[in-house]
């Protein structure tokens, strides 16, 4: 696939990838579309809607490049870091700044709340391991000075909380509206 350059390229993306799963028992478009309705219930801006949206797009990038799904059970993907890169010719920061820390934001979460750990899915707690771990405390203190971590921690319960199975949300018609406005 060429560079991301429109939300078309986004939706083409997910139209070509997106019932895959990846570890956890939902395809990737239920589990961004079910994060995007959590957003969106819990009064996100359209910005982190559409970050809650997209946030896991680097695996699909990653998918399309390779044609293999990562081994998360072997290597850390990086996917924050691909999908931000992927979004940034369509978005601004105010999208691809939570989406670049929402693992940062997992180390974080479980280096400063108690029991946040052992409330994680087995795939995420088995990625956490491959990713570093808890961050340490320099590192807590860098992540919690970063301008975008407060939304990447909201993003990260949103991230957390949709997984499951047969859950009714709305489709990507109702977020392309949204994803167009944010475009550059």
């Amino acid at each position: 696939m060429s560079p991301i350059e429109s939300v078309a390229d986004v939706l083409a993306l997910y139209a070509r990838y997106g019932e895959d799963t990846y570890g956890e028992d939902v395809t990737q478009n239920a589990h961004a579309l079910q994060c995007a309705a959590i957003a969106e219930a819990d009064g996100a801006s359209d910005a982190l809607i559409v970050a809650a949206l997209l946030h896991d797009i680097g695996h699909l990038v990653h998918l399309d490049e390779t044609g293999a799904v990562a081994d998360a059970h072997e290597v850390d993907d990086e996917h924050e870091a691909t999908g931000a890169r992927a979004l940034a010719r369509v978005f601004g920061p105010e999208v691809t700044g939570p989406i670049a820390l929402h693992v940062t934001a997992k180390r974080y979460r479980c280096a400063t709340e108690p029991g946040y750990a052992d409330g994680l899915s087995p795939a995420s707690a088995l990625s956490l391991a491959i990713q570093g771990g808890p961050l340490d405390a320099d590192a807590c203190e860098a992540f919690a000075a970063h301008p975008a971590a407060a939304e990447a921690i909201r993003l990260r319960g949103f991230d957390d909380w949709g997984k499951l199975a047969d859950v009714e949300v709305p489709g990507w018609d109702h977020y392309r509206p949204m994803m167009e406005r944010l475009a550059r």
